[in-house]
């Protein structure tokens, strides 16, 4: 039994501060990897919470990992994320409030292999052609993508062609 598993079955459907970490991953095109969530069908990109003892940065390796088979490294912080836009009620009722510590991966190794209980699909997506569903927690880190690269073509440095 997990960590977070643990804490529910003390506190029940209680409110959770929830630290995490999320990965932007590039294609060669410059396109942002998202994944869809297979129980509630929400996009959002790689990435957990932290385990007890784990490091911000090791939790967003090991979930990129998990969540679709990629070896990310070179992470660069990209953002810190809290606050009220950033609760969230899973489908079973789970209430969080999510800190989300964001970094953009300098270099990505191995093909996508989604583990099939989380995620229902993946696509590289233009910043100007999101799908309609993304995840509610996950909007203030792509909203400030897109700010900071309005054109949504550049590539990062050391990526590689993807989906």
């Amino acid at each position: 039994m997990g960590y977070i598993n643990e804490l529910r079955l003390r506190v029940g459907k209680l409110p959770l501060v929830m630290v995490g970490a999320g990965v932007l991953v590039f294609d060669a095109r410059g396109r942002v990897l998202l994944l869809r969530r297979s129980d509630n069908g929400c996009w959002g990109v790689p990435g957990g919470m932290t385990e007890p003892g784990e490091t911000v940065e090791d939790t967003a390796r090991r979930e990129t990992r998990e969540e679709t088979g990629l070896e990310v490294s070179g992470l660069s912080l990209f953002g810190v994320f809290s606050g009220p836009e950033l609760h969230y009620r899973y489908p079973n009722g789970d209430e969080v409030h999510n800190v989300s510590v964001v970094y953009t991966a300098g270099h990505v190794a191995g093909s996508v292999r989604l583990a099939p209980e989380e995620h229902a699909e993946f696509g590289y997506f233009d910043l100007h052609a999101l799908p309609a569903a993304i995840s509610p927690p996950v909007m203030p880190v792509l909203r400030e993508l897109a700010r900071r690269r309005p054109g949504g073509r550049r590539r990062p440095r050391g990526t590689r062609e993807g989906g």
